[in-house]
């Protein structure tokens, strides 16, 4: 007997169990849904329609007390106490119906209105009795919390607008929790009859019933009389709003999700970096530069607080969606910095080592300054603040491409997919593609490293980073604005970049709460004169950091490091013949940086003398450097071509062969100087030794006599 009791109970339980679930886990599942992205307190920046052309937002979990309360009033006045069928209202229903000669109630429970909603079957008393026995079944697996949050955000609202949602932001301009007691009635009765009732449609019939609902709901104590009063004096909505736009290529790329994208984005900041750069972007379309990005990320997060990922979106133009930040484009010289740090890092220069500038063809690769004049020898943080190409191309050489590259791959970007050897030494004036997103975090990839909240950031050393903030806050502002007498002013340590063809402009700045980076060029990338990163990025990047919280932080001299005394002259670690010097505090692996090469000992004096390439172009920049009447070192030197090069001489429209200029820098100015090329003489110069030549292909060696027995030679190649 006792076992025949446990059976019954337990078939009784499967059977409860079967009743329970026999609906599908997921009611509304195949069902698309809108593309929607937030900001980081959850509003809307804007949203896509779901495949199906409708605006239905992604089922929420809860809905707003006020719509609540109208909508059981309106529809379910029970729907609290039912089991998911009111027989009351179904009897009731019946009667009208009878008695009407048609259908005029349904007396479906909100819950029952759920079913009917998920299952898309026609309204007949056969549909309407499975709804029921499904509607019990949904109450015994859902609370009356989440069977309204379905009927919420599934019911009809009127045209292409499902949910409750998407209807508040439709007809309203705002999320359902702000909605008040008016609209959220508005919203109440609109399921009811959605196709021909509704804001656009048959609106004194609208405005009466919802005004009746207000009124129960007074009678029912929801509202008291001086909010129905405000309440029947609101007005309608009239035709459905567009929805917020703030950020339409993340809504872009998020298109298709059908989900709720929560991101990082200050939604205040993000209106008003859009405006801006939308205001820059419209003035320079007038020079023919129709497009802009700009990227805003906090330092201690790291997280993106503003993103455009284009500008004017308003402006018809081919590209206009184009989603630029996240595209590679031709980096011109915003690299620079991430190379002059990790040489600092790695000990290969010290700040103010003096690097080469004198004229290189590395196999064709003919570097130029943007000014096109050679100045010898720059310090090693002028010529990053200068942005001089030639003294970076030197410094790259010896810090090496593929340590460059896996360098620019650790910092985070992405895009440098090829070999080094693919890039080579342009690598650092442009020859490679970054995405401005990723540009951008790697500059607050320095400054999160240096404040210790990115421990895995490749250049880890604080006094390389420190040093690099310190030569980038030199760079000349687009404002004229001198930072050493306006102290006021905000400071950022900042970098243009300008690709081969004025195709793209760049400018990055950091302070130590904020990165912000801008491109501006063409999407299609047609190049536009005058287009640089000093013109054209750069000033709005200012503009976008004076929208930022006001701040006079800046990088402070971290601790540790060595110390170690650096020759004043050449920024070297002092050498014995060194006589002024400073002790300063340097990166842990400087003390493997090079002596100082360039003070000698000749007869008891100390002198400081260049090299001869270096020296015939340093000499016009610093007119206090003279030249000693003695010397222990070579007085003349090979500027072109380097020993070892290749060069590459090309023909002319008729064929002929004009050739290369090959040139020589003598210390003393009134020398002679005989050529031979592969021991056959060519000939003498004096004064300024140049000579134009055009070997044949092959290897060949160039030498030089002067009229003292001095000897050079180079040997190159000729493709």
């Amino acid at each position: 007997m006792r076992r025949r009791k446990v059976i019954v109970l337990i078939i009784a339980a499967g059977l409860l169990a079967g009743y329970i679930f026999a609906l599908p886990g997921d009611l509304f599942k195949g069902t698309r849904y809108s593309s929607v992205v937030v900001d980081r307190e959850g509003d809307l920046l804007g949203a896509k329609t779901a495949s199906d052309g409708q605006w239905r937002f992604p089922p929420c979990d809860s809905v707003p007390e006020r719509y609540a309360k109208a909508v059981i009033q309106f529809e379910d006045k029970h729907f609290r106490w039912h089991p998911g069928v009111n027989p009351v209202a179904l009897v009731r229903a019946l009667k009208d119906n009878v008695k009407a000669g048609h259908i005029t109630s349904g007396g479906s429970t909100i819950t029952m209105q759920v079913i009917r909603m998920s299952r898309h079957k026609p309204r007949t008393l056969w549909q309407k009795g499975i709804e029921a026995i499904l509607a019990t079944r949904l109450e015994m697996r859902l609370s009356k919390r989440q069977i309204l949050a379905l009927y919420a955000s599934h019911a009809p609202f009127g045209g292409n607008v499902v949910g409750l949602e998407a209807a508040s932001w439709r007809y309203f301009g705002r999320p359902s929790s702000e909605l008040s007691w008016a609209e959220s009635a508005t919203l109440a009765v609109l399921p009811n009859s959605p196709s021909s009732m509704h804001p656009g449609k048959n609106r004194d019939a609208l405005l009466q019933k919802r005004n009746r609902l207000l009124e129960r709901l007074c009678l029912t104590g929801a509202i008291d009389s001086l909010t129905l009063e405000l309440a029947l004096d609101e007005p309608l909505p009239e035709a459905p709003l567009p929805l917020p736009s703030y950020a339409p290529h993340l809504v872009a790329r998020h298109e298709g999700s059908g989900k709720i994208l929560k991101t990082s984005i200050d939604g205040t900041l993000q209106r008003m970096v859009t405006e801006a750069v939308d205001r820059a972007s419209d003035r320079l379309a007038i020079r023919g530069i129709a497009d802009m990005a700009a990227i805003v990320i906090d330092i201690k997060t790291g997280e993106t607080i503003a993103y455009v990922g284009n500008a004017s979106v308003y402006r018809e133009r081919e590209g206009k969606m184009v989603d630029i930040a996240a595209k590679p484009r031709s980096t011109g010289s915003i690299l620079k910095p991430f190379l002059y740090a990790g040489a600092l890092q790695e000990g290969i220069i010290l700040p103010r080592t003096l690097l080469k500038d004198t004229p290189v063809n590395l196999g064709g690769f003919s570097p130029q300054n943007f000014d096109l004049q050679f100045y010898g020898a720059v310090p090693a943080a002028e010529a990053l603040a200068r942005s001089l190409n030639v003294p970076a191309v030197h410094l790259l050489r010896e810090y090496g491409v593929p340590r460059f590259h896996t360098l620019l791959q650790e910092s985070g970007l992405t895009s440098f997919t090829k070999p080094p050897s693919h890039y080579g030494l342009s690598l650092i004036l442009g020859g490679g593609e970054g995405r401005l997103d990723e540009i951008t975090a790697a500059y607050a990839g320095m400054a999160r490293s240096f404040f210790d909240y990115d421990k895995n950031y490749p250049i880890r050393d604080k006094w390389a980073l420190w040093y690099t903030f310190d030569a980038l806050k030199e760079v000349s502002r687009p404002d004229d604005i001198d930072i050493h007498l306006i102290r006021s002013v905000r400071k950022a340590a900042w970098k243009t970049g300008t690709s081969y063809g004025f195709r793209d402009a760049w400018a990055v700045g950091v302070t130590p709460e904020y990165a912000v980076g801008v491109w501006t060029g063409n999407a299609g990338g047609q190049g536009v004169p005058g287009l640089t990163g000093a013109q054209a990025a750069g000033p709005v990047m200012f503009d976008l950091l004076n929208l930022l919280p006001p701040s006079d932080e800046w990088f402070e001299e971290p601790a540790g490091g060595v110390e170690a005394d650096v020759c004043r002259a050449s920024g070297h670690l002092k050498g014995m013949f060194c006589d002024e010097y400073d002790k300063i505090t340097l990166p842990e692996n400087a003390l493997r940086s090079e002596v100082c090469p360039y003070h000698h000992e000749v007869d008891g004096d100390h002198i400081f003398i260049l090299p001869p390439a270096m020296e015939w172009y340093y000499r016009p920049h610093h007119p206090e450097y003279t030249i000693p009447e003695k010397s222990n070192s070579a007085p003349m030197e090979f500027i072109y071509p380097e020993s070892g090069s290749t060069i590459y001489i090309p023909r002319q429209l008729d064929g002929t062969v004009e050739g290369a200029v090959f040139q020589i820098a003598h210390r003393k100015g009134s020398a002679t100087v005989w050529w031979h090329l592969d021991g056959r003489y060519l000939g003498e110069t004096r004064f300024i030794h140049q000579m134009r030549l055009a070997p044949d292909k092959g290897k060949h060696v160039l030498a030089a006599v002067d009229d003292e027995g001095n000897t050079i030679s180079v040997t190159f190649n000729i493709n």
